[in-house]
């Protein structure tokens, strides 16, 4: 018997386009709060759903361990958890089902939790932990399992339904945590490292572990959801965030390191203290890290390279400033070429997020955020469509015009969810040409001859589809409109 049986709910296998990619971390988020739970004295086992079928491994892993307290802790560092996709609910509630048959208490953590938190309440979970966890967590586990004499409607971020009147009660917010530094490390003996290194080996070559330097983001972009961390903003010291690299490159053999931090760099000093700091460790090892554009000056970009950074996402979303400003995502169009450029002189993939479908966004805003793509060539793209989340002022724009389906069911879902410039079908068809396009140049980088060109006609056949693609976009921009879409 062990006291906590810690979960989350993303299954890899459930998800076509993470398939396709076949890219899977460790739940990054839920071996902190492990790790915080063995330091407080409690036992502790994992079942990780990432790779491992919930439908029939979780109801042994609760045969085996028989805990008393089962934690659905999701891991808030993974993006796709950040989607609150309902194929990921599904999953939650089935194995909420198979934790009360075995008479345990049932614990929820997470976006999705914190969004919908009586529905998941109502459903069966006893408690639901709102904004950074870990510390709620061990209050929680000490009381329910005799430790301590707070009650859970005293420990602050913890929402039940209320024994007495059967209504929503929370108790007041957890102040987020400042000191990141004395949080234990990740409990990665938790996980099943050679599961990990085989997947990712036989697709890629080389083997990639994740870990942050960060918590939160500062920046109000509107659409962007927050039931975390708010606003807030915390980074670890350079020295642990090198101690850790180290720490993976060495003792769990990793070849490649994926920051899983919502922004990356936002202070240029601790970058070049983190350069540092790996040097003298020798800990350099080829990573990635999302940032923004405003944030990849000159100096970010060579201490970046210093580090061992070989690629930066950037959140870049339109080539229209009218759509960013709509957006409030505080960049220029102009600082795009700029940062891609800084980039291209260390050596650094430059790569770029983008958004399509904010209400307001005309066929001119699109075409001047495609101009943009072919003007910078960015190494690799990811595309979207506008998301609407709760607790974004974007959402409460678009709220009245929500029906049934408020969430994507996984992440190549891209449905919009309200009255968009034009159809599903037709940003499908977007994204599918921009994508091909991009995939275009790097097929020429990759067979080209030295001095730069393209070879043969796998190219021209490459080009010709990309064309047809483009074709296909023109004619239903015309054909797909919606007669009376979003505007604000």
């Amino acid at each position: 018997m062990v006291d906590v049986l810690l979960t989350h709910s993303y299954h890899l296998f459930y998800d076509p386009k993470q398939i396709r990619k076949m890219q899977p971390y460790p739940p990054l988020g839920t071996l902190y709060a492990a790790a915080l739970l063995r330091k407080h004295g409690f036992s502790v086992a994992l079942f990780d759903t990432m790779l491992e079928d919930p439908s029939a491994g979780f109801e042994e892993a609760l045969r085996l361990y028989r805990p008393r307290v089962v934690a659905l802790y999701e891991d808030n560092f993974n993006f796709l958890t950040k989607m609150c996709l309902t194929r990921m609910r599904a999953v939650a509630f089935g194995m909420l089902d198979a934790a009360v048959s075995m008479g345990s208490t049932v614990i929820a953590s997470g976006s999705d939790a914190s969004d919908q938190t009586e529905e998941y309440l109502r459903r069966g979970f006893d408690y639901v932990l709102l904004g950074e966890a870990e510390w709620t967590l061990v209050e929680l586990v000490a009381g329910l399992l005799g430790n301590s004499d707070c009650r859970p409607e005293q420990i602050p971020g913890v929402a039940l339904l209320d024994p007495a009147t059967d209504e929503l009660a929370r108790s007041p917010r957890r102040p987020i945590l400042r000191d990141l530094d004395t949080l234990p490390l990740p409990a990665r003996d938790l996980i099943q490292p050679d599961a990990y290194r085989k997947a990712w080996r036989e697709r890629h070559g080389f083997f990639s572990m994740n870990l942050v330097a960060s918590r939160g983001c500062p920046y109000r972009c509107n659409w962007c959801a927050r039931p975390i961390y708010g606003d807030s903003f915390h980074v670890r010291s350079a020295e642990g965030v090198a101690e850790e690299m180290k720490e993976l490159k060495e003792q769990y053999r990793a070849e490649h390191l994926w920051f899983a931090d919502d922004v990356f760099g936002l202070k240029h000093h601790w970058v070049e203290e983190l350069a540092e700091a790996v040097e003298r460790r020798a800990a350099r090892i080829p990573f990635k890290v999302q940032s923004r554009v405003n944030l990849v000056t000159s100096e970010v970009a060579s201490a970046l390279g210093r580090a061992g950074c070989t690629e930066v996402w950037m959140g870049v979303e339109s080539g229209s400033q009218k759509i960013l400003n709509a957006m409030e995502k505080g960049t220029r169009v102009e600082l795009v070429a700029e940062a891609r450029e800084n980039l291209r002189r260390e050596g650094i993939r430059a790569c770029f997020f983008l958004q399509f479908g904010y209400p307001g966004e005309t066929w001119e805003d699109i075409q001047n955020t495609v101009e943009l793509v072919r003007e910078t060539r960015p190494e690799d793209i990811g595309v979207s469509v506008s998301y609407p989340l709760p607790g974004t002022e974007f959402y409460e724009r678009v709220r009245e015009e929500l029906g049934a389906k408020r969430n994507w069911v996984d992440s190549d879902d891209l449905s919009v969810m309200f009255k968009g410039t034009y159809t599903n079908d037709f940003y499908r068809a977007l994204r599918d040409a921009l994508h091909a396009e991009v995939d275009t140049w790097a097929t020429q980088q990759h067979r080209g001859t030295g001095n730069g060109r393209p070879q043969g006609n796998q190219t021209q056949g490459n080009s010709a589809e990309v064309a047809r693609l483009w074709q296909t976009v023109e004619r239903m921009q015309k054909s797909c409109r919606n007669s009376e879409p979003t505007l604000v």
